[in-house]
């Protein structure tokens, strides 16, 4: 049934199903979706393009999905129109928060496992998040062509987890199209059709929003109560805004406008709105004339994993920065910023995120999308730091860590779940050691796969833990992680010192064993870095007055000799100390100006900053 033969009009709750798909990174979750809009014809064969609900390039570059999104697709079941609400979430643990809202706006999931690679840490954690939601669980194997797939093996552990029959568990191929239909058939069949009551007064739950130039804030609901229609005046409960409502429809997959939307329905909002502070992910959309009583319950805020500062290169852009993350938090509601200043840097905004991942798309969307050249700074976790006095400073920055006597540090701990071949048992607890991991639990999923618990310090995961859990097990690992309170550890905040002055862009916060090795790799980046003066400088790294690290710049020479061919020696004495007495009184009163292209290269998370700071030779 093509797009275009949608009735633009509130459909039947009854016709309805709300249903999204969950599964780890690189299961083929944007493939299946694919497939799904092929036959049921949403987008024609010439049309179609591999990734299609994947809009952003970045997201198409690097083969990942970073937003959630909806679209709706009509298909017949017992001569019955039904239609199809979808949404195609990402796998990474960085956009868990999507992933959750999503959850909230359908009644079912199909939750996707690879046929040839099995259960992974974050199908585990998106199957809790759906189960803590009550929604209808549809287990999926997915790749059943690969000759590397084990069907078989793979749905008895699907089958054992979610306490179903092996029968039960689909196996489809998004690539080749088999059993896709069948899965739809199933989606009408298994998962109820949205509960509201259509004569009560309109709420909507705002599960998305996006930033049109032209248009102005385009917003997703999905409705739970009564009926929205267009040229009717909106209210938005939190912030008691009135709009009128220009365009009212659904997303199939391109926006198709309707004459209004019942109850169950999932579509779209325009306004004209353009102040981006008027449409809040959670919020409750209701009629200004016949107002609901009650709110929606919102979602829960995200907990920032990470911080960072971000800092534009040139400092006249800083209200350009502000206005593009104004915008890009509408897009990406787990983003939150404030402003901040840094002596070395300019002013700025720190930034939390739920992860590296997070924060390189993050960054990466504002240089693409608003044309941005940014300095990122070291990124580091929340510390709460307790006083011998019993005063208590949060440090969300390592300049704000407290002077004087302490009595605790404490830091933010996650709960890390990870699965592995059982091959890998040792390689991976040696990892976990040296992170000053504390294990938990360990089963066996089966007699080849292990699911291992361990408690991490945050700081100790967010960097390159990932990474090396990847390269340890040839790939096989795979983790995910949430927060489990704070712990007191024994940590130092490690400051660089230029010719004795503080560089507080260059501090960290770190355990007292890396302290050493903290302090020794910056100094001997900062010595490749920074230029030579007419004078020597030293490089410090120190823990309060003590100096842990120094390296030191060599001062340039003049030759001030070359124009002396023989004569006295006493005249070349005295040029010598004429030069020296001038360096003497150049260190006292010079200043060691340190190039932007430093700042990136020491403090950039990513590789491309640090061919930026590199000095051409």
């Amino acid at each position: 049934m093509p797009a275009s033969s949608i009735e633009p009009a509130a459909t039947a709750p009854a016709l309805i199903r709300n249903f999204c798909i969950i599964a780890h990174i690189d299961h083929g979750k944007s493939t299946l979706a694919d497939r799904m809009l092929g036959i049921t014809g949403v987008v024609s064969e010439r049309a179609s393009r591999a990734q299609y609900l994947d809009r952003m390039d970045i997201e198409r570059e690097r083969g990942i999905t970073i937003k959630s999104q909806a679209v709706r697709m009509p298909w017949e079941v017992e001569g019955k129109d039904h239609a199809l609400n979808m949404i195609d979430t990402p796998g990474h643990v960085d956009f868990t928060y999507e992933v959750s809202r999503s959850l909230a706006a359908c009644e079912g999931a199909v939750l996707l496992v690879d046929a040839a690679q099995g259960i992974e840490a974050q199908t585990l954690a998106n199957l809790y998040l759906a189960m803590e939601n009550d929604l209808v669980i549809i287990p999926v194997l997915n790749k059943i062509d690969l000759p590397s797939a084990d069907p078989d093996r793979y749905a008895a552990e699907l089958a054992q987890l979610i306490g179903c029959a092996e029968e039960d568990v689909l196996r489809v191929s998004g690539k080749t199209g088999q059993g896709v239909g069948e899965l739809l058939d199933r989606v009408v069949r298994d998962i109820p059709a949205p509960v509201g009551d259509a004569s009560a007064p309109a709420r909507a739950m705002i599960f998305d929003s996006v930033y049109d130039t032209y248009r102005g804030v385009i917003t997703y609901v999905r409705v739970i109560d009564g009926e929205l229609k267009p040229r009717e005046k909106i209210a938005m409960m939190s912030t008691l805004a009135t709009h009128d409502l220009l365009e009212i429809g659904v997303i199939s997959p391109e926006p198709v406008p309707t004459k209004g939307l019942g109850v169950g329905e999932v579509g779209y909002l325009i306004t004209g709105v353009k102040d981006v502070r008027q449409s809040k992910v959670g919020d409750t959309v209701t009629l200004a004339g016949r107002r609901a009583q009650q709110s929606l319950p919102g979602y829960r805020d995200p907990r920032p994993m990470v911080y960072s500062g971000l800092f534009p290169l040139d400092g006249s852009d800083f209200p350009v920065l502000r206005d593009a993350l104004d915008k890009l938090q509408l897009n990406d509601a787990s983003l939150v910023y404030e402003p901040e200043s840094s002596v070395a840097l300019g002013f700025g905004f720190r930034c939390g995120y739920l992860g590296l991942l997070h924060l390189e798309i993050v960054r990466d969307r504002l240089e693409r999308e608003f044309n941005l050249e940014l300095i990122s700074t070291a990124p580091n976790v929340v510390y709460e730091v307790e006083m011998e006095d019993g005063k208590i400073h949060t440090v969300t920055n390592p300049s704000e860590f407290p002077a004087g006597k302490i009595a605790q540090v404490r830091e933010p701990i996650v709960r890390a779940t990870i699965l592995v071949p059982s091959e890998f048992i040792g390689t991976v607890m040696e990892l976990c050691q040296e992170r000053r991991g504390v294990m938990g639990t360990m089963s066996y999923l089966s007699e080849t796969r292990v699911e291992m618990h361990y408690t991490l310090p945050l700081a100790e995961v967010v960097f390159d833990f990932f990474d090396q859990l990847k390269s340890r097990t040839r790939g096989y690992g795979s983790l995910d992680y949430e927060p489990s309170g704070e712990q007191a550890s024994d940590l130092v905040k490690v400051d660089i010192l230029l010719q004795g002055e503080t560089v507080d862009a260059f501090s960290a916060v770190v355990h007292k064993d890396a302290a050493y090795k903290y302090g020794l790799s910056m100094v001997g980046k900062l010595k490749d870095l920074i230029d030579r003066q007419q004078f020597e400088v030293p490089i410090q790294a120190a823990i309060g007055a003590r100096i842990i690290a120094r390296e030191t710049i060599r001062a340039i020479r003049k030759d001030v000799l070359a124009k002396c061919y023989g004569g006295d020696i006493s005249r070349k004495r005295k040029l010598l100390e004429k030069q020296k007495a001038g360096k003497k009184r150049m260190k006292n009163i010079g200043s060691v100006e340190v190039p932007p292209e430093a700042f990136i290269a020491a403090l950039s998370t990513s590789d491309d900053g640090a061919d930026k700071g590199k000095k051409k030779s």
